[in-house]
């Protein structure tokens, strides 16, 4: 990952990764067979130590203000370790190589794989737990999260102030924390006749 962080995608070899590491090139066909299989597994490794770095505070949320909390470190901690950056780069070389692709959706299944209980945690008791299945919300989630994160560059420069999406849903999710019994009846009430309808 470093190799990719430093160099990019399009100068990743066998070469480039061996002199990163100060091994043998070799080693990498030995281990791996293929300098995209060393991708992909490193994306596992690496995926999953972050993942269960963060798993104690996804654990821990009650609230969705508090998912908000855990996305925001998340995303500060993921874009200063470069990890951002490499996942768009892995992201655009899969679209024309099945085994990256498959090596990103492994990634991206191990976050949502996180994510997902917690969601259905949350859903269980809020008023809007019958509009939304926690695996669809989850794949939403994710598909967010990359592109909020990918789009970055863009939302900043002339005329394009930057604003954080995640920030800008924190009053909503603040909302959903604060409605009283009444009112999560009265939303709920509400959700099931546009269901109907």
């Amino acid at each position: 990952m470093q190799t990719i962080r430093e160099q990019g995608m399009a100068k990743l070899s066998a070469r480039t990764i061996a002199a990163t590491g100060s091994v043998n090139q070799a080693l990498v066909f030995y281990h791996f067979g293929t300098v995209d299989g060393l991708v992909a597994e490193a994306c596992h490794v690496l995926t999953s130590e972050r993942v269960d770095r963060h798993r104690p505070a996804l654990d821990a949320v009650t609230t969705w203000a508090g998912l908000i909390d855990v996305a925001e470190q998340v995303r500060a901690d993921e874009r200063e370790e470069g990890n951002v950056a490499v996942l768009g780069q892995i992201l655009a070389a899969s679209h024309g190589n099945a085994d990256l692709a498959t090596a990103a959706g492994r990634a991206i299944g191990l976050w949502t794989g996180a994510v997902r209980p917690t969601l259905e945690r949350l859903l269980a008791t809020s008023p809007v737990g019958e509009l939304f299945d926690a695996d669809v919300l989850t794949d939403l989630a994710a598909s967010a999260f990359v592109g909020i994160e990918l789009m970055e560059p863009t939302r900043t420069g002339e005329g394009r102030p930057a604003d954080d999406p995640l920030a800008r849903l924190r009053p909503v999710a603040e909302l959903l924390d604060g409605l009283g019994p009444i009112a999560r009846r009265a939303v709920r009430s509400v959700l099931r006749g546009t269901q109907r309808t």
